[in-house]
């Protein structure tokens, strides 16, 4: 199953596809990601015949974890790349897809969907924002719940690390950062093999105001809003995240 929509090509189509960005990214810390995970469902209470949907899931770290608990879930990704290691760990109830985030997976079919580690803002056009919230509505059944994880913009803007290089697997990674017409801007050199590369990755910067607006015109009712991956209560000031739990009305 392939859903993409076939438009002008935008950055995170080449850069979330290419090797270097999973050599950038490799350290991520996946005790935190289980953490998370744990204290989400714990939250949530499901039942465990609930089905869930991981939203633009990469190489399926989250999925597979939650799968691992008891539950069925499909992932996606743009990422053709990233779904076919994803796909090694396929099992009865853990399936991926490759399909873009402004079309349902699969409509009224999950009891949960959760789009994490700020795996959304990335489009030009601020209508295909909601379009994927929309989306992301349309493949929940009613009384569905979506979780969003994304970052605190207040506190991301006002600590931004302007430049910082990191040497991964022998590869130098300069890396500059600046917000720029509403987006958190990071661009990201370096050379390999005597060839110089150059990405950037785009971020819009969005307000809780505006993701209201989102979930309101998906039918979405925002029920709680937490801070951080331990579930505090969110502080525009000093929390590091923004996580929204949201049901389908």
């Amino acid at each position: 199953m392939k859903n993409t929509l076939k438009e002008n090509k935008e950055w995170f189509e080449d850069w979330f596809d290419s090797k270097f960005y999973h050599i950038l990214y490799k350290d991520r810390n996946d005790s935190e990601a289980k953490k998370f995970i744990d204290n989400l469902i714990y939250f949530l209470t499901p039942n465990k015949d609930d089905s869930f949907c991981d939203v633009a899931c990469g190489k399926g770290r989250h999925s597979i974890y939650i799968n691992k608990l008891g539950y069925l879930i499909d992932g996606f990704d743009l990422s053709e790349n990233s779904i076919l290691a994803a796909k090694r760990n396929e099992s009865e109830n853990l399936r991926f897809y490759v399909n873009d985030i402004r079309i349902a997976l699969k409509k009224e079919n999950y009891n949960f969907a959760f789009n994490l580690f700020t795996s959304f803002g990335y489009f030009e056009n601020e209508s295909d924002n909601q379009k994927s919230i929309n989306a992301i509505a349309d493949s929940l059944k009613s009384n569905g719940v979506l979780v969003l994880d994304f970052m605190n913009c207040n506190k991301t803007i006002k600590n931004l690390t302007q430049t910082e290089t990191k040497i991964i697997d022998s590869i130098k990674f300069n890396i500059s950062r600046a917000v720029i017409e509403g987006y958190i801007i990071k661009s990201i050199s370096f050379k390999h093999n005597n060839t110089d590369y150059a990405f950037q990755e785009k971020v819009k910067v969005i307000s809780l105001k505006v993701f209201k607006s989102y979930f309101d015109t998906a039918n979405l009712k925002i029920e709680s809003t937490f801070g951080d991956y331990n579930l505090n209560p969110f502080d525009l000031d000093n929390s590091d995240r923004l996580i929204l739990v949201a049901r389908k009305k």
